[in-house]
């Protein structure tokens, strides 16, 4: 029988959690460097057991580790992130000038096809390149060098390139999105690249169609149909149908168009998920009701999925890199909470449990489908 891993990062330490194809009974291992900022974990389909972690402490840093047991044991590998050949500023908050810096790494992509090529995410938003497990890493500078750069800003949670989908078909092709920028598009390796925010309108940009200036909060694709895009952003549930050329809205009856997951069934690829909060300064489910959304049909219309999650009194969010999907039949969907509780659906998103509760606030949630 398969088995599911589930890879938890939180505010105080990595969790990691494991069960076989029932998902009714998790084994719970962790914390791993506890005390530690863990924004992201991420495994290999290349190689179940090679597992990136981004590891950040306000006082000592950023570091990469990296598994090569399935978590068991972990050790850092390079950590010479260093923006490359592009000089220049970009905009803060108040509109004035402001040199890049480097806080951290948001988001860890592993090549689908090597395990010792990753590629990372990072606030002041720049994209990183490792083709050596993570000895080393190179920017591809083509992306930060783009002649918008100047006029990028970040948004509430810094300046923060959070997401990063790579196309298993055109395998030049590459997707990010940045807070707050909006969504780029790569066709050769990450070279050059340009924004794809055509039809995205944002409050607070007069402009209706800024190239950039948008902030996206999530991008999800299904494997199956990579010119397909789905995106949540800072107000609007939006899709593409010709790979980020131009965007229309889907948030149909969902509550509140605001949230920051979205994600994709693993065998349909017209079912998607999401998990409207309340604006965006009440970061908290509408009438303290945790209720995720499931649309069979593209996002035309959203079904509340409520068995099994609290329903009333519910005061938590679910942050952008907080939900996955397992790739088993019935597929298994899984989401973090501020509140640090992992729940875990078997079936599609009809019936929720949490896996394991009183973690420090997750965030980051992902899943290995394991042979």
């Amino acid at each position: 029988m398969s088995g599911v891993r589930v890879l938890v990062g939180t505010r105080k330490g990595a969790f990691v959690l494991s069960a076989d194809g029932s998902r009714r009974q998790w084994d719970v291992s962790g914390p791993h460097f506890g005390g530690w900022e863990i924004y992201h974990l991420k495994g290999s389909s290349a190689d179940p057991d090679r597992i990136y972690a981004s590891q950040s402490n306000a006082w000592f840093g950023q570091l990469i580790q990296r598994s090569d047991d399935g978590g068991r044991t972990w050790h850092p590998v390079g950590n010479e992130f260093a923006y490359d050949g592009v000089p220049g500023t970009h905009q803060w908050y108040d509109g004035t000038p402001h040199p890049w810096e480097f806080a951290r790494v948001w988001h860890l992509e592993p090549s689908p096809t090597d395990p010792d090529t990753v590629y990372a995410g990072v606030e002041d938003a720049a994209l990183f390149r490792s083709a050596d497990g993570g000895q080393t890493w190179q920017e591809l500078p083509g992306l930060r060098g783009h002649d918008s750069g100047s006029a990028w800003q970040p948004g509430a949670g810094g300046m923060c390139l959070h997401t990063i989908v790579l196309d298993p078909k055109e395998p030049g092709r590459m997707f990010v999105a940045i807070s707050a920028a909006g969504a780029f598009r790569s066709d050769d390796a990450g070279k050059t690249w340009r924004p794809i925010n055509r039809g995205l309108h944002s409050q607070g940009i007069p402009d209706p169609d800024a190239e950039v200036g948008h902030c996206v909060h999530r991008i999800a694709m299904h494997r199956s149909r990579p010119e397909v895009l789905f995106m949540q952003k800072h107000w609007d549930v939006m899709r593409s149908d010709d790979a980020g050329e131009t965007w229309r809205e889907v948030s149909g009856n969902l509550p509140t168009d605001f949230g920051f997951p979205i994600d994709v069934h693993a065998h349909e690829p017209d079912t998607v998920y999401v998990v409207p909060i309340k604006s965006d300064s009440e970061h908290y489910p509408p009438e303290g009701r945790l209720r995720v959304y499931r649309s069979r049909n593209g996002g035309d219309e959203w079904q509340p999925l409520t068995n099994g999650l609290p329903q009333r009194d519910c005061y938590v969010n679910v942050l952008r890199d907080a939900m996955a999907v397992d790739t088993l039949d019935e597929c298994g969907v899984y989401f973090g909470t501020t509140g640090g509780q992992v729940y875990a659906s078997a079936d599609a998103g009809d019936s929720w449990a949490p896996i394991v509760e009183h973690l420090p606030p997750v965030l980051s949630v992902e899943v290995q489908t394991l042979p």
